[in-house]
């Protein structure tokens, strides 16, 4: 008769018993092992073991999609938090210095009797580069040069396309090999049962989870059918420079450092941060103002003389209105 074990039902004889029946069902699952006949009635057998460690399998998967996690929690976050930080916190101090610096200058030149007194220190200012802060501009030139969180980061990307790639080959091997044979034909004549003329040579048995093997297989390997471009893509952004984010902060008087060095290979640390930083702009307070004074310079009728925030700065609060004629040679900023 039919008896409906937790993994699979043997349809034993109907002259065995429930001890029998149960006994039919135990050795079946333990062996796993199918007879059948080739094309030419030879007899053959096939293994169906890869089922029953299938679920083992996933969470061995499970815990190798775990790994890059950990080399980056451990090996990359702590250093590229710390860094995050320190570059966010400039980055704001240099719009907050730039904002300060117009207002200061606006200051002075309603208090100076000597307008170009005071369009040359200016000039001086901008020749030997007061507006700029080498704290900033030497961490961000000393991060171009480090390869350590690249290094990881490719590292991982690279383990996560191995990890998905395997268990998608590995799931192709079930279902061409394993996954179309919810049905088997189990022998139990071997040892003392060998010699009894009562038991059949082939019993059938049929796999009860089959089908919730199979939907989690297919779920598993779409989603990481799915992971494999994002991975891939998610890596290739090493490839080239975040030129949205750095064409916003090229307005602060320090970034011009990036515009400098654009051309160079951009797989190194400084372009990991950069990655992330754009992630997290919301932490980034200067990044949305800055991008309105980038909206606002592009609409200006002589946006070739604003290098900087300073100068459009100074540009609205109307300093230019005073400022006097100079030497084209100098000019930085449009004429009255």
């Amino acid at each position: 008769g039919l008896r409906r074990g937790s993994q699979i039902s043997c349809f034993s004889p109907t002259n065995f018993t429930g001890k029998q029946s149960a006994y039919v069902d135990t050795a079946c699952w333990d062996s796993l092992l199918h007879h059948g006949f080739d094309a030419e009635g030879h007899a053959i057998t096939k293994s169906l073991w890869a089922l029953k460690v299938f679920p083992y399998s996933l969470l061995v998967v499970a815990v190798l999609m775990y790994l890059p996690y950990l080399l980056w929690r451990y090996a990359a976050a702590p250093a590229l938090h710390s860094d995050l930080l320190f570059i966010i916190d400039e980055l704001d101090k240099s719009y907050n210095r730039s904002v300060r610096l117009v207002q200061h200058m606006r200051k002075v030149q309603q208090a100076s009797a000597e307008p170009e007194r005071f369009w040359e220190e200016y000039e001086r200012a901008r020749r030997e580069r007061y507006f700029e802060f080498p704290l900033l501009e030497r961490y961000l030139t000393c991060k171009q040069h480090a390869h350590s969180l690249v290094f990881i980061y490719i590292l991982r990307n690279l383990l996560l396309l191995l990890f998905l790639a395997a268990t998608c080959l590995y799931l192709v091997f079930l279902h061409l090999n394993i996954f179309f044979q919810d049905e088997f034909s189990c022998s139990i004549k071997t040892g003392l049962l060998q010699e009894e003329p009562h038991i059949p040579p082939l019993i059938p048995c049929k796999l009860v989870f089959f089908s919730v093997f199979q939907l989690i297989s297919l779920s598993v390997g779409g989603i990481y059918v799915l992971l494999m471009p994002v991975v891939i893509y998610n890596a290739l952004q090493l490839c080239q420079w975040d030129k949205g984010l750095l064409s916003i902060y090229e307005m602060l008087p320090a970034f011009d450092l990036l515009s400098r060095k654009m051309l160079t290979c951009p797989v190194n640390d400084l372009n990991v941060i950069l990655l992330f930083l754009r992630a997290n702009i919301s932490k980034l307070t200067s990044f949305g103002r800055l991008n309105a004074v980038s909206a606002l310079r592009e609409a200006t009728a002589n946006k070739e003389d604003i290098d900087t925030v300073v100068d459009f700065m100074t540009l609205l609060a109307g300093l230019e209105i005073t400022s006097p004629a100079r030497p084209s040679a100098c000019r930085d900023r449009p004429d009255p």
